[in-house]
Formats: C-alpha cells, sequence, structure tokens
C-alpha cells in the first residue's frame, strides 16, 4: 500500500513538472514598458486589414472553459526587408465575442467581461469605460530560430511589455503575422475578478490568472 501511494505521488510531481515547464514554455515574458520601436525612413508601411484579422482567446476556471475572439480598430506595421521594424495596433474592448455558448449564456458572459452589467463595470474590462487596449511594437528578435515580437501591452489604464513567438510572412504587398498560443497574467493589467492570487477564501470558485490569446493579423500596403 505504502509502495502504491509513493508511486501514486511520484507520477503526481512528474506530471506537475511537465505542466509547469508547458505553461512557462507558452507564457508571455512579461516585464515593464519599454521604448517603442522606430522606423527607418525607407520602410514599407502596412495597414491593418481588420476584416481579416482576428485575436482568440481562452479563459477557464475549474469547472469549465471559454473560447472567444476580440477584434482590431485599427492598425499599422513598418517593415524592410521582410523584418519588421515599427508598428501599432488597437483592439476593440466592446467586441469580446464568447464563441462556446449560445443564447442568453453567452450574452450574460459577454456582458460581464466587458463590463456593461451594472455594478460589475470593473470585475474584468470595464469597456465602456476602457473601450480600447493598445500594443505597440517595441522590438522584435531571433532565439533558436524562433521570432520572437515584444511590445507594449496597455490594457485599462495598464502598460506591460510582452514578448512571444510569433510566424511572419510577407510579400510585396501584404504582411501576415501569426502567433503560437501564449498566454498572460491578468491580474498584471488590474483585472482580478475571482483571482486566487489576489484574494483569499475563493476555493474552488477561481478564474484562472493566465488567458490563453492566438493573435491572427493581417496587412496590406498602406
Amino acid at each position: 500500500m505504502k509502495k502504491s501511494i509513493l508511486s501514486t505521488l511520484m507520477i503526481a510531481a512528474f506530471l506537475t513538472v511537465v505542466v509547469g515547464c508547458k505553461n512557462d514554455k507558452n507564457k508571455a515574458e512579461t516585464s515593464d514598458a519599454k521604448d517603442a520601436a522606430t522606423a527607418q525612413a525607407e520602410a514599407m508601411e502596412f495597414k491593418v486589414d481588420t476584416a481579416a484579422s482576428i485575436i482568440e482567446w481562452k479563459g477557464s476556471k475549474p469547472t469549465n472553459t471559454h473560447t472567444g475572439t476580440i477584434k482590431f480598430t485599427e492598425g499599422t506595421f513598418s517593415a524592410n526587408d521582410s523584418i519588421i521594424e515599427s508598428g501599432s495596433f488597437v483592439i476593440d474592448m466592446l467586441s469580446i465575442n464568447v464563441t462556446d455558448l449560445e443564447g442568453k449564456d453567452k450574452k450574460d458572459l459577454e456582458a460581464h467581461l466587458m463590463g456593461t452589467v451594472e455594478g460589475k463595470e470593473g470585475d474584468f474590462f470595464n469597456a465602456p469605460k476602457y473601450p480600447e487596449a493598445t500594443f505597440e511594437v517595441t522590438g522584435i528578435t531571433e532565439k533558436e530560430g524562433e521570432k520572437l515580437l515584444s511590445g507594449n501591452l496597455t490594457i485599462k489604464d495598464k502598460t506591460k511589455n510582452i514578448t512571444f513567438p510569433v510566424s511572419i510572412s510577407q510579400s510585396k504587398n501584404s504582411i501576415e503575422i501569426t502567433s503560437e498560443e501564449f498566454s498572460i497574467d491578468r491580474t498584471n493589467w488590474n483585472v482580478n475578478f475571482g483571482s486566487k492570487s489576489v484574494f483569499d477564501g475563493l476555493g474552488d470558485n477561481f478564474v484562472s490568472d493566465d488567458i490563453i490569446l492566438k493573435i491572427n493579423l493581417k496587412a496590406n500596403k498602406a
């Protein structure tokens, strides 16, 4: 019996290490805001195609996981010889869409996330007060053959620099940026509702701090 219990504990510990490593790998590196990147005069400008661009998101709690999308309002990038030199884009926080629910449940969760429910405006993103989030490129690097995009992400009234892996394809007239799935800790932007790291005594009634994101962005020559 003792051997069985010990084996179970060892397996559980191993799985914890494996999952932890996986989560760390997919977690965006987060730091204080940095200076925005500037482009050379000869760089080509690309304008974001808001109809063809989207951010996919995933949030979870012990009982279930929710998925959705959010749209871009506008954005531009400057690139030279297939290298992004600068850029910024605006995210429409009032476009939060839940894709795993329907009917009243869908509308209720969207309203809660956007903060359009009276008395719960500040639980998540308070979009009526902060209708836009922004991302401003601060640099792009390459590590072990993987491109890493860094930028200042502003949500509500908080700005943090994040770095995450992307694939970039560019032609003469267009550019496409696709990220791998990566996560950010929402509490870095004071989105604290249901967070065990902020509030005590939640038990299993908590919402994960990590939001998983995947960016699909297309831009055309301006």
